[in-house]
């Protein structure tokens, strides 16, 4: 695997060198201290599995760079390593189109187990930046049928059929709209609708949400076809 950290402060790349190294032992790890220096290592390596962005870099705003990214360099994963954890910073980095967002502060382990979801496809979002008031679980469940038996809610009770889980799954993974649609073969105005339907079966207003939403809801999402 080959990993891009893109952050000023040394300490923090060389321990993220090492979490790095834990997850893969032969990974490739390049590094930059600003944006100026990683657009060009970006340009020069395609093959780039994962970037690890700091939102705090010296030359740009993160935020502006992870837009750039997203927008020119669509295949590439783009996890945000920060020291901002504020509710609104973890959203925006998300809805932009980051797959995780990592506080500095956070431990080894819980670093490699952000990064070994993003890995497999999932989004990570740190608990204690999810706002305080938490997605209607008990609301949700409580539309479920009597037989269900408990608390527990799945896609089904909540009216979803196959199709839209499996465009759930893929919102899980962090693709738009426009990806969902080469991977389903289906038409962009149909993934809208599809969409529209899960924001409304989840009761959230965003695909943040919806992540939030059905990790709190504990669902295990089928994995959706690739392309």
């Amino acid at each position: 695997m080959k990993f891009l950290m893109v952050d000023d402060h040394e300490l923090i790349r060389e321990a993220m060198r090492g979490a790095l190294k834990q997850l893969d032992g032969n990974a490739a790890i390049l590094e930059a201290a600003d944006s100026r220096q990683a657009m060009p290592l970006i340009e020069e390596n395609n093959d780039l599995d994962l970037i690890l962005l700091d939102l705090n870099l010296p030359d740009r705003d993160g935020f502006s760079v992870l837009v750039e990214l997203r927008k020119s360099y669509p295949s590439v994963s783009v996890v945000v390593m920060s020291s901002q954890q504020e509710h609104d910073s973890v959203v925006k980095a998300l809805n932009l189109g980051a797959l995780g967002f990592i506080p500095k502060s956070a431990t080894r382990k819980v670093i490699l187990g952000a990064l070994q979801l993003v890995m497999s496809g999932g989004i990570y979002i740190p608990p204690q930046a999810l706002p305080s008031e938490q997605p209607p679980t008990r609301a949700l469940a409580s539309q479920a049928k009597p037989e269900t038996g408990g608390d527990k809610v799945s896609p089904a009770d909540l009216g979803l059929t196959g199709r839209q889980i499996d465009v759930l799954a893929l919102i899980m993974q962090g693709k738009s709209n426009k990806a969902i649609c080469r991977v389903l073969e289906l038409s962009e105005p149909t993934v809208k609708s599809h969409v529209s339907a899960i924001l409304r079966a989840l009761k959230v207003s965003n695909r943040t949400e919806v992540v939030v939403a059905v990790n709190a809801l504990k669902w295990d999402v089928p994995t959706a076809p690739t392309s």
